[in-house]
């Protein structure tokens, strides 16, 4: 049986991951301690902490061997943790016991396990940029196409005023945008080297601990904390609140997706659909469907890796397991959930038409009449009098335009015209793709 969804053959294209799936494999998890391990020894090397010709081979070796998780399975069950069967298993392969006596100096498990998962969350990131632009640009190039087009908004459900297709997109995308610009800052104040040594107080390297992990985060890209995070767990959880906003904000055009291409209210078509195994009518939304399960997963997730954050002493076992369980699924959460995104947008289309014929009820033009009605009664009487049109306009199924003009002829011509009552939507959905296009 498959750990998650993700690792599921059957399940790979509902929830796909895309190159981000290939980060959380064991073989990567390996590679990317390895990588750590050569560039400590590199930065051990030039400062003259091991010796440089042994610096120079390990460094060599890290990108030259290939060890197989499975060798290491017996080690890391009985250690729970892996490096101590990597480090015996690189030493045999090098076969020079005279270089290999300073692989791992003066580090500790959870440095080189840390920062290898660091190295990968930066390419996840990278990743999840590249996705988060590309389901902008979509957003945007439809935003700004459809900026004009008038149809109903909605709150709990119910028609409220009207807006446009363009403004709706762009609030979708708003949040999105918001958590590119982000991105850079998240980076900088989470992508964190470690280097402290058994109990984060880098004993065994002396008075060159700060150097070294200087010269270590330079070596691999990371930044320098200049202190042990063993125990603080804030980077981890700031990478996962961002992944988990993006996948909220998704969700959440998702969402309203579902609602949107019901049958009764079809004002958008999803390209691709869901087709049911015995009712030929249904034209399921799985795409947006998607997005929103994995926001309901990734809530749950969340909650694991906050409780994970809370570290007894200098090091926990049990916090540390949880995380490595929870953080790799919170990642590829964030990643189905970007590429599911990108699939939903590349066939979503407005049905303008549809969009007209709801707006034609007249029940989103409810608050223009209760302030028309207000220019000839008190607001109070205004409101009872428009609340009473809808309720008959509701009741008889005729339109409240013709309903209210009927009754008060001394109305402006043109309350019920939609476009008279879109506010700064219209605005709204260009200033949004304006934003995208000058990225």
């Amino acid at each position: 049986m498959a750990a998650s969804v993700f690792d599921s053959p059957l399940q790979a294209q509902l929830f796909p991951t895309g190159e981000a799936g290939r980060l959380f494999s064991d073989s990567a998890a390996l590679r990317a301690m390895l990588l750590v391990e050569g560039a400590l020894a590199k930065a051990q090397g030039a400062l003259g902490i091991i010796p440089e010709i042994s610096a120079a081979a390990i460094h060599r070796a890290t990108l030259e061997i290939q060890i197989d998780p499975g060798a290491l399975a017996s080690s890391t069950g009985e250690n729970g943790v892996s490096v101590p069967g990597l480090l015996a298993a690189f030493r045999a392969e090098m076969n020079a016991p005279e270089h290999a006596q300073y692989v791992h100096w003066g580090a500790t498990s959870q440095d080189i396990i840390d920062t290898g998962l660091m190295l990968r969350l930066r390419q996840c990131l990278a990743l999840a940029e590249s996705d988060l632009r590309a389901v902008l640009a979509a957003l945007a190039e439809q935003a700004g196409t459809h900026a004009d087009v008038p149809m109903a908004g909605r709150t709990y459900a119910q028609q409220a005023t009207p807006t446009t297709w363009g403004a709706v997109l762009a609030s979708w995308g708003a949040p999105l945008l918001d958590g590119l610009a982000a991105l850079d800052d998240l980076r900088g104040r989470s992508l964190w080297v470690s280097l402290s040594g058994a109990a984060g107080t880098s004993a065994a390297l002396g008075d060159q601990a700060p150097a070294l992990r200087a010269a270590l985060a330079e070596g691999l890209g990371l930044r320098d904390p200049g202190r042990s995070w063993h125990t603080d767990r804030g980077p981890l959880l700031r990478i996962s609140s961002w992944m988990a906003e993006v996948t909220a904000a998704l969700a959440a055009m998702g969402q309203s997706l579902i609602a949107l291409a019901a049958t009764e209210v079809a004002e958008v078509t999803l390209g691709a659909f869901g087709a049911s195994s015995t009712m030929p009518n249904k034209q399921n939304p799985v795409g947006p469907s998607v997005l929103v399960a994995l926001s309901h997963q990734m809530g749950g997730l969340m909650s694991g890796l906050q409780a994970a954050a809370v570290h007894q002493h200098q090091r926990d076992g049990a916090a540390w397991f949880t995380e490595w369980m929870v953080m790799p699924q919170i990642a590829l959460t964030t990643a189905a959930s970007l590429q599911k995104a990108r699939a939903v947008l590349d066939g979503l289309q407005p049905v303008p038409a549809r969009m007209a014929d709801t707006l034609g009820q007249g029940l989103a033009h409810a608050e223009a009449l209760s302030f028309a009605l207000a220019a000839q009664m008190q607001r109070a009487e205004a409101q009872r009098t428009a609340k009473a049109l809808c309720r008959q306009a509701a009741e008889t199924g005729t339109s409240l335009a013709e309903i209210a003009l009927s009754q008060h002829p001394e109305l402006p011509s043109d309350l019920f015209d939609p476009r008279a009552q879109l506010g700064q939507a219209p605005e709204a959905a260009r200033a949004f793709a304006a934003r995208v296009r000058a990225l």
